[in-house]
């Protein structure tokens, strides 16, 4: 039997179950094998500055030690920084981000991403900022927990529960909202770039992560939504459509995979951690799943630690 039951196999799941093996916790992951986590398609960026502009500034407290974090246990941190660029007649929106977020440098963007040569006269580059895969970082974290004896199975809990189920957790948290993202797998051999970049526009700003392989996700949308069915057309044109705007040679780029998934949100955007009914509940981690996960589950092992279960209330 095992101290501790954690629900959900996604990002924030994992941190937790990592955190709970370093303290030599007996525990289980229970997670549904027939779909994949939200976190599966996100963009693995680790961006506190750049997340400024429109997260509050809870975000780069907590965010701008996850790098160090996720480096200690996985193998696929990059620090390469952020690129932040606009086309010709969305500069404004260039220095609006500017205004409204710290740690950067103007700078020429061909002089840390060459094949930039020519097509933006300016940008914002955020130097401490880092990226990972999260495909790899989730099947490698899996990996070293199955390796330390953590079983994974989809079966009853039969210990302590922490539930980690993000969107799927709804039912039990009222204040739980679905922030529906669409997101493109793209190959090509005809670009490269070396770290994330970021495409300001006043409808749909969107962003570009360089992976192995000469893939790039590219991504992504956000809609009030509890939709999860296919990427729709309108969002697949607009994603498409800034690809072209950072380089024209993504044109010929293949889609070799579309999807789209919910976000769980509360209604300020940030994570929460909650105990109801003999359950702990960490949720709601948005479109920051990566950046914030790390803090916020080493934040439940010091309620763990701290407190004894009677002592908490709804």
């Amino acid at each position: 039997m095992s101290r501790w039951s954690v629900l959900g196999g996604g990002v924030a799941g994992l941190c937790v179950a990592t955190l709970l093996t370093e303290r030599g916790e007996q525990l289980e992951v229970i997670s549904d094998n027939t779909r994949q986590p939200a976190s599966w398609f996100a963009g693995g960026m680790l961006a506190p500055w750049c997340e400024a502009e429109s997260a509050p500034r809870a975000v780069i407290e907590l965010g701008r030690h996850s790098a160090a974090w996720w480096q200690q246990r996985v193998s696929c941190v990059e620090h390469q920084g952020t690129l932040v660029v606009a086309p010709p007649r969305d500069s404004q929106e260039l220095n609006r981000f500017a205004r409204m977020t710290e740690q950067h440098q103007w700078i020429d963007p061909a002089d840390v991403e060459p094949a930039l040569a020519g097509r933006f006269a300016r940008g914002l580059f955020f130097a401490q900022e880092g990226h990972l895969d999260p495909r790899l970082a989730l099947n490698e974290m899996r990996e070293k927990l199955q390796q330390r004896g953590v079983a994974f199975h989809h079966g009853k809990p039969s210990g302590q529960v922490i539930d980690c189920r993000g969107i799927h957790a709804a039912t039990a948290l009222p204040g739980l909202r679905a922030v529906r993202g669409e997101m493109l797998i793209l190959h090509s051999d005809e670009v490269r770039f070396s770290r994330p970049i970021r495409l300001l526009h006043p409808r749909f700003p969107c962003y570009l992560v360089p992976r192995r392989g000469g893939h790039f996700m590219l991504g992504a949308t956000m809609v009030e939504s509890h939709d999860a069915s296919p990427i729709s057309a309108r969002a697949m044109m607009e994603l498409l459509s800034a690809a072209w705007a950072i380089h024209p040679a993504l044109a010929e780029a293949r889609i070799v995979e579309s999807a789209s998934g919910l976000r769980p949100a509360y209604p300020a955007n940030l994570p929460e951690i909650h105990y109801q009914n003999g359950t702990f509940y960490l949720n709601g981690m948005y479109r920051h799943g990566f950046l914030l996960a790390p803090l916020m589950a080493e934040q439940l092992m010091q309620r763990l630690t701290s407190e004894q279960l009677h002592e908490y209330s709804a």
